[in-house]
């Protein structure tokens, strides 16, 4: 393998300043010869060695082995360096910051279904609806709606067209009554979500006309946890609103009722997002077909 040793000290300087622009500085060259040389550097061993975004960049798995093998003597390094140009089967860890409204992504076959499939990829996963880089905080990838990915990251569909979906039991109903138009929610017990706690409960959407409009319902019950909300909505506490495939099973068993169906529209769905089109790591291109199959 023919590899210009002075990429070897230009990824490290990148490396240890985690940002190209003060690598460049260090080297005294241009952001865009670091850049440059980054990607030659890559191709030539045919996987990323950094995650790059217009936010941040970090090392990927295979960039933290070579950046720990340059401490080491030559020998070592070119034995690395090897060892990552043929290193095209999916393994190592894959770290997954997923909403906690992507049901069907979260149900379990999806998962274990790719878990059989790859049993070198060890998968860790975050569920969290708090919004952040996932670059920066060290994911290789995101599940979330598409409306609400950066413009930056690469999206591949996981579900089709998505709908909201107001549900209560049918014993909350029959005491309380059922809502004929969201602007009734105002009057009723409500069950709602908010990501964090310096965060509004989220506004109820909803569409009449083909206008959108949104509910800033008060509820009684406010939390961050979806599974909270449906216990809750179960037990007869109040109407609730997240997607409708979180419901639809206690709805089939009569468990729940729809509510307010008129008034909610489908929009896209969840995507699986990442960064960067080239040399993708195996662990990541193994799960995005997954994903597309």
């Amino acid at each position: 393998m023919n590899i210009d040793l002075n990429l070897l000290s230009l990824f490290q300087a990148v490396a240890e300043a985690d940002s190209f622009r003060a690598a460049a500085d260090r080297l005294g060259v241009t952001r865009s010869a670091v850049s440059q040389g980054m990607r030659r550097l890559e191709d030539s061993i045919g996987t990323a060695l950094v995650t790059r975004t217009t936010r941040s960049v970090r090392l990927t798995e295979a960039g933290e082995r070579l950046s720990a093998a340059l401490a080491r003597p030559l020998s070592d390094i070119t034995g690395v360096l090897e060892s990552l140009a043929a290193e095209d089967q999916p393994r190592g860890l894959l770290k997954l910051a997923v909403t906690s409204i992507a049901e069907e992504f979260l149900s379990g076959p999806l998962l274990a279904a790719f878990a059989e499939a790859h049993p070198a990829i060890t998968l860790d996963v975050t569920v969290t609806d708090e919004e952040f880089d996932i670059v920066a905080a060290g994911f290789d990838a995101g599940v979330r709606l598409g409306e609400v990915i950066e413009q930056d990251m690469i999206a591949v569909p996981v579900t089709g067209a998505q709908r909201e979906a107001v549900v209560a039991a049918p014993a909350y109903v029959a005491t309380y009554g059922a809502p004929t138009h969201p602007r009734d929610l105002i009057h009723h017990r409500c069950i709602g979500w908010r990501r964090a706690p310096s965060v509004a409960p989220y506004r109820w959407e909803f569409e009449e006309n083909n206008v959108a409009f949104d509910v800033a319902v008060a509820p009684q019950i406010t939390t961050n946890d979806l599974r909270l909300m449906l216990r809750s909505a179960l037990c007869g506490a109040g109407i609730t609103f997240a997607t409708r495939e979180t419901f639809r099973p206690y709805v089939e068993r009569g468990e729940l009722v729809w509510l307010l169906e008129d008034f909610l529209p489908p929009f896209p769905g969840f995507y699986l997002y990442y960064p960067q089109r080239k040399n993708l790591a195996p662990k990541l291109r193994a799960l995005i077909d997954h994903v597309r199959h």
